[in-house]
């Protein structure tokens, strides 16, 4: 059932790349949500991406109490693509002229395949396109922020699995060694890490920090207290081998279906709704690009989001219910309000 306010599709006039914009909802206020730029195996696939991210993004806000609605973008690139700098350019640049269409009412920041100095590109032609670099007065990137809330989620949640929030000596897989997944485990202090990634020159830094390595198709089975989605989404399914009793992590759409959450549940496995816990990025960059707050009050408003993860488990826990249920009913009280 179509439920989206938006959906802009459109071929860039320099590059021929198709480009996308979904924007869920706006009743909370202008539709934030980051470009992705990444191959698709076609048109569809783009498509139901952005639409599913967008959807994300509306509960991702709503639930971390911020007055934006729920947008994305896609860069949909053909399989094997490969990007010369000044195509990028172009790409970025027709990008940019889909989302200034909008006029205010969808705005941008990195996702996957986009960073900040690609923000500065479409600064060009839209002003509404966040964390820029540093050196240009933006905030840079998000990642530390983003890994800041995990780790106020993870901590939160162990608090009620483990009856504890120190994670001093529980096994923890993230899997995901990226820049989000790096700051999760050096935040991870006095706990047992052991960390994947597609990429195999990840491994020799990861050992040289003194984590353990796990092939990644591995990673969701390796025995562990934590296991930490800090990669791609569509991980989670009703038969998917778990080592872990808790999940936690920053992974976008983690579930290949939402009725994979009562499953995880009747399996014992606790499950933390990756939009909740994934909220520290864009609750930052609000805080500091919007509202103007210095950079420890804005991590102060990311850390909130442990908060908010107690109270969604042990509504679960009084009800009877899954997490998941209790942050989307959490998620439309404050969008009906």
């Amino acid at each position: 059932m179509w439920e989206h306010e938006e959906l802009v599709v459109r071929r860039g006039r320099r590059s021929g790349v198709t480009t996308m914009v979904a924007v869920h909802s706006r009743a909370l206020g202008p539709a934030v949500g980051g470009t992705r730029l990444k191959a698709y195996p076609d048109l569809d696939a783009a498509v139901h991406d952005v639409l599913r991210l967008s959807r994300a993004m509306t509960d991702k806000c709503a639930v971390a109490g911020v007055r934006f609605g729920g947008g994305k973008s896609v860069i949909a690139l053909a399989e094997g693509e490969v990007l010369t700098a000044a195509r990028r350019r172009d790409v970025l640049l027709d990008h940019a002229d889909l989302i200034a269409s909008f006029d205010g009412g969808y705005r941008t920041g990195p996702d996957v395949g986009t960073g900040p100095e690609d923000m500065l590109v479409l600064r060009e032609i839209t002003p509404y396109s966040s964390c820029l670099p540093e050196s240009h007065g933006g905030v840079g990137s998000s990642s530390a922020p983003t890994a800041v809330g995990v780790l106020a989620s993870l901590r939160a949640a162990a608090r009620q699995v483990f009856g504890s929030a120190d994670v001093t000596g529980k096994r923890v897989v993230i899997a995901g060694f990226g820049s989000v997944g790096e700051h999760l485990a050096a935040g991870l202090t006095g706990a047992d890490v052991t960390v994947s990634d597609i990429d195999p020159r990840r491994e020799r830094l990861a050992r040289d920090l003194g984590y353990g390595w796990v092939a990644p198709e591995k990673a969701l089975a390796t025995p562990a207290d934590i296991l930490v989605p800090a990669a791609v989404g569509g991980v989670l399914a009703a038969d998917t081998d778990l080592g872990a009793s808790l999940v936690v992590g920053p992974a976008n759409n983690q579930l290949t279906d939402d009725a994979v959450a009562a499953d995880l549940a009747a399996r014992g496995v606790t499950w933390v709704p990756d939009f909740v816990a994934s909220a520290g990025g864009i609750v930052y960059v609000l805080a500091r690009e919007v509202d103007g707050l210095s950079h420890e009050a804005a991590l102060a408003r990311v850390e909130a989001i442990g908060e908010t993860v107690a109270a969604i488990l042990a509504a679960a826990t009084a009800a009877g219910t899954t997490p998941l249920r209790e942050a989307t009913a959490l998620a439309a009280r404050r969008l009906a309000a």
